[in-house]
């Protein structure tokens, strides 16, 4: 499941700051997968309270029963994933109250060359949507992770885009107060000097995350009491 292979396209236009449209992919990578995931999703109890992950493949591949020592815990990765994407299945979330949230999503947008302005935007109104319809969950928001040069091999959508994936985060960063989330900077734990995901931490393909890499996402998360 960690090869993405094909992309869709669709014609949504954004107008640059030269006055031009740029087209840009909105599609999930995987519409399969996706389709697949979220119906399962649909069939899953409602169990309200719990901890909830929410995101793309990084937040699919973790094993976070196991990571968090936590049987009850619900994973709603789905590889492939944007934040449209996101937005499009954020009520099977908001129906089960979590009593937290932690989101991680944008590498996908960032790597479909969907403007810095709409990724952060769509951030946002996931945790508007979420704070509005579920106001008694705690919202976290994590950091978009960096690649390194291994990713324009299996995925060169995303081969160097980490000015991207910082400007996003930094705006991200700021409306942390203002939106009343917590930002959580996983990308500083996991790049290293030269800003670049650390290899003793990623997969091969330079973009998923190893049981090195969990464990450092998980330690952070306790260190901050988070968890």
């Amino acid at each position: 499941m960690k090869k993405l292979l094909f992309v869709l396209f669709i014609g949504l236009t954004s107008t640059g700051v030269n006055g031009q449209n740029t087209r840009y992919d909105t599609i999930r990578y995987a519409k399969d997968h996706y389709a697949a995931r979220v119906a399962l999703f649909k069939n899953e109890p409602i169990k309200k309270g719990k901890i909830i992950l929410l995101g793309n493949s990084i937040t699919e591949f973790g094993d976070w029963k196991k990571l968090l020592n936590d049987s009850t815990v619900i994973n709603r990765g789905i590889a492939g994933d944007n934040t449209f994407g996101v937005l499009d299945r954020l009520n099977d979330v908001i129906v089960r109250k979590p009593g937290k949230l932690f989101i991680k999503i944008g590498i996908n947008d960032v790597a479909q060359n969907i403007p810095v302005d709409i990724i952060v935007k769509n951030i946002m109104t996931i945790v508007e949507r979420v704070k509005k319809q579920s106001p008694g969950t705690k919202i976290y928001v994590h950091s978009i992770l960096p690649t390194n040069d291994n990713v324009k091999n299996e995925y060169p959508d995303a081969f160097n885009k980490n000015e991207t994936v910082s400007l996003v985060n930094r705006q991200v960063k700021q409306q942390a107060p203002t939106k009343g989330f917590i930002y959580i900077d996983l990308s500083q734990e996991l790049s290293n000097s030269h800003g670049k995901l650390d290899p003793k931490y990623a997969e091969a393909d330079g973009l998923h995350l190893n049981l090195a890499g969990y464990q450092v996402w998980v330690r952070l998360l306790k260190a901050k009491k988070y968890l």
